[in-house]
C-alpha cells in the first residue's frame, strides 16, 4: 500500500505511525521490529517509541514471539466508515453471488489514482471461489472496479478504449489486471455520494453479457437503496 509524500505541513511522527499501519495491512502475519523500521526507513528505537503509542492505543499488538500486527482498536475507528453503504450493499451482494456462484465486491475510489476495496461477498455454496481483503488499493485505471467508475465520468482524451466500451455496455470487464487469470465485471452505482462501483471476480467467464446485465441491476437497485 504506497504512503503519500510526506509535506511541510505533515507531521513526521503521525506520518510515521500511519505508515506502520499501513505496512502492518500488507503483512498479516506481522512483523518484527526490526522489519518494521527497516520497511518504514528509521531508526529501530524511533520504531520502539511509535508501536509503543500505537499499542497504547490497540491499534497494534505483540504475540508471544514480538511480532507485531494489527490491534483490535482499528475496528472501533473503521466501523462507521461507510458503514450506511456496506449494510445497503450486503443483500444485495449477496443476492448477486448466490446468483452466480462467485465474489461480489464493493469498491470506492479513494483518490484520482487509487479505489479501496470495500467489502467482498463469498459464495456460500461455491467449492472454489476467490477470496480478497477489504481495504486493498489498487490503481482506477487497471481492473474493471475502476474502469467502470472512470466509465460513469465524461469522456477523457487518451482514455482506455476498455473505458469507452464500458460507458457503451454499462459495465467494464478486465482480464487479470488485479489478480492474475481472474476476470473482472464491474459497474458504477448509480445516485452514490463516492463513486462506487459493484461486481464479480471469476476464474471464468461463460457469458460475459449475461454477468454483466446481473451486475448493471444489482448496481442499480444498490443505487436506488441509496437514494
Amino acid at each position: 500500500m504506497p504512503a503519500p509524500e510526506m509535506d511541510p505541513g505533515m507531521s513526521k511522527t503521525l506520518h510515521n505511525g500511519l505508515q506502520i499501519l499501513e505496512l502492518l495491512v500488507d503483512h498479516p502475519q506481522g512483523l518484527s521490529l526490526t522489519e518494521i523500521a527497516e520497511g518504514i526507513g528509521v531508526h529501530r528505537t524511533v520504531a520502539h517509541r511509535l508501536v509503543r503509542t500505537l499499542e497504547a492505543h490497540r491499534l497494534c499488538r505483540r504475540d508471544r514471539f514480538k511480532r507485531i500486527s494489527l490491534g483490535t482498536g482499528l475496528v472501533l475507528l473503521a466501523e462507521p466508515v461507510e458503514q450506511d453503504l456496506r449494510t445497503l450493499a450486503r443483500p444485495v451482494m449477496e443476492e448477486l453471488t448466490d446468483a452466480t456462484q462467485t465474489t461480489a465486491h464493493l469498491v470506492v475510489r479513494e483518490n484520482e489514482t487509487q479505489v479501496r476495496s470495500l467489502m467482498t461477498v463469498e459464495p456460500r455454496r461455491s467449492r472454489v471461489h476467490l477470496a480478497f481483503r477489504p481495504g486493498r488499493l489498487d490503481p482506477i485505471d487497471r481492473g474493471s472496479a475502476g474502469l467502470a467508475m472512470l466509465a460513469a465520468l465524461p469522456p477523457q482524451p487518451g482514455e482506455r478504449a476498455e473505458v469507452t466500451l464500458a460507458r457503451k455496455r454499462g459495465f467494464a470487464v478486465s482480464y487479470g489486471e488485479i489478480v492474475p487469470s481472474v476476470i473482472g465485471i464491474s459497474s458504477a452505482v448509480p445516485g452514490a455520494r463516492t463513486l462506487t462501483s459493484i461486481g464479480l471476480s471469476s476464474f471464468d467467464s461463460p457469458d460475459e453479457e449475461k454477468l454483466g446485465s446481473l451486475v448493471v441491476d444489482a448496481a442499480r437497485r444498490l443505487g436506488s437503496l441509496l437514494g
